[in-house]
């Protein structure tokens, strides 16, 4: 289960100060609850572990093994919400190194995340002698980036295929009735999967948009429902902050952001994790960074980045940040450290031990040493990295995020600077309907 062990931060908090703030975030969980703050219309993901679409989601688990039984790799074409969560569970889960294992299931790439060609180039490239299907995620069908990738992937399988084998290569996660890709997807024979009108893209990973994916690695999609499950119906139970290790994290996170605290630094012991960052920044950054308010998240994986980073944490991140460190409690795939004759390297005293012992001395030495030296630590402890932990953690950290967003006082559930770049970006490159920005924008670059 999600436990949050806070001892270490005690001596950082005011009592009074953490009082009124569990009262403000009782009252923003309330909202929550009942649907009655700004952004409400986004709150499917809510009960969604429980009140998922069960004929779609078996409809996932079958095009899953369709792809599995007839595709070398598969593309999956989204951005944002529309790619990070899969990647981070199948990470997660898989390795890093996923592509690079043998392994029964297909290769998976995450293109239309970006607009670099060299990325683009490379991803035709790999597929090269392959057979292929492709995942294109997007609410519309006219996102940029996914739309270029789109475009030049579904060319590519149009090359390779006849039209009736084509049509069964390409899966569109988009709209239940409208949009482009919607639209092309029904004229072309494509099978769709739902964005739900209420689940933005940053809360969607439990939807087919992360499901599909997921599935064709080779992950207990039901397992991990299964996690987010119980984390649901922990936080719909559990009322009191003291018994609520989410509640009590949106106290404590919050407390910081009033003491001053400028960024919250997400922390893995493990290199798997670091996609699940990704995705945990763009949860709290897109949720609550607005109207100048907000943590920044950052995020770090040690100890590869004590080596770099952990110089800058030590010494100057008093006052400026708080960790939020998820630590799993045991390792599947542990390794017993050898002795070496001459101990030339002076490990020897290691020899017979774990290394997953190493790596958790190496995270309490760096608790002690952070808190000494002003950072606040957080530790969110889990079992150990499966599909029902991880579908806890997902979930946990929704939930905490959403009524995080209330107690700042923000929306947690739109994003409307996101907009700004697309703006200038299409009034540069002359699209239709952008022309009278277009000179002044050059003007203003000196272009």
């Amino acid at each position: 289960m999600f436990k949050l062990e806070d001892r270490y931060v005690q001596s950082f908090i005011n009592q009074a100060d953490y009082s009124a703030m569990v009262s403000k975030t009782v009252a923003a969980d309330k909202i929550l609850r009942d649907g009655n703050g700004e952004g409400n219309d986004y709150l499917g993901w809510v009960n969604l572990p429980e009140n998922y679409d069960k004929e779609e989601f078996a409809e996932i688990k079958k095009a899953a093994e369709y792809i599995k039984n007839n595709a070398d790799v598969l593309i999956v074409i989204g951005i944002g919400g529309s790619y990070l969560g899969a990647r981070a569970v199948i990470e997660a889960i898989k390795s890093p190194n996923y592509n690079l294992l043998k392994k029964s299931t297909p290769q998976i790439y995450f293109i239309g995340n970006s607009i670099s060609p060299s990325s683009l180039n490379e991803i035709v490239a790999l597929c090269e002698g392959k057979d292929i299907a492709v995942n294109v995620i997007s609410k519309s069908g006219t996102t940029t980036e996914p739309a270029i990738a789109f475009r030049v992937f579904r060319e590519l399988v149009n090359s390779r295929y006849s039209k009736e084998e084509a049509a069964k290569r390409i899966f569109c996660t988009t709209d239940k009735n409208k949009g482009t890709l919607k639209e092309l997807a029904d004229n072309e024979g494509y099978k769709t999967f739902v964005v739900p009108d209420d689940v933005g893209g940053r809360y969607s990973v439990l939807t087919a948009v992360g499901l599909l994916p997921i599935a064709v690695a080779g992950i207990d999609i039901d397992a991990l429902m299964k996690g987010a499950a119980d984390a649901m119906n922990d936080c719909a139970s559990i009322r009191d902050v003291e018994n609520s290790d989410v509640l009590r994290y949106v106290v404590l996170r919050n407390l910081f952001y009033n003491y001053g605290r400028k960024c919250e630094c997400f922390v893995s012991y493990e290199p798997s994790m670091a996609m699940f960052n990704e995705w945990l920044k763009q949860l709290f950054g897109e949720s609550e960074g607005k109207d100048g308010k907000g943590l920044f998240p950052v995020s770090t994986v040690f100890s590869t980045d004590l080596h770099s980073l952990g110089q800058f944490i030590q010494e100057s991140g008093k006052g400026l940040m708080f960790e939020t460190v998820v630590k799993f409690n045991n390792c599947d795939n542990d390794y017993v450290i050898g002795s070496q004759e001459g101990n030339l390297d002076g490990l020897n005293f290691l020899s017979g031990e774990k290394m997953s012992v190493v790596n958790e001395k190496a995270r309490l030495g760096t608790l002690l040493a952070h808190t000494e030296g002003g950072v606040e630590n957080l530790v969110i402890e889990l079992d150990k990295i499966d599909e029902y932990n991880i579908g806890q953690l997902i979930y946990s950290f929704e939930y905490a995020c959403a009524v995080s967003g209330y107690v700042l006082g923000v929306n947690p559930f739109n994003q409307p600077g996101v907009e700004s770049y697309k703006k200038n970006m299409f009034a540069l490159l002359g699209k239709p309907g952008y022309e009278s920005e277009k000179e002044r924008l050059e003007n203003q670059l000196g272009l």
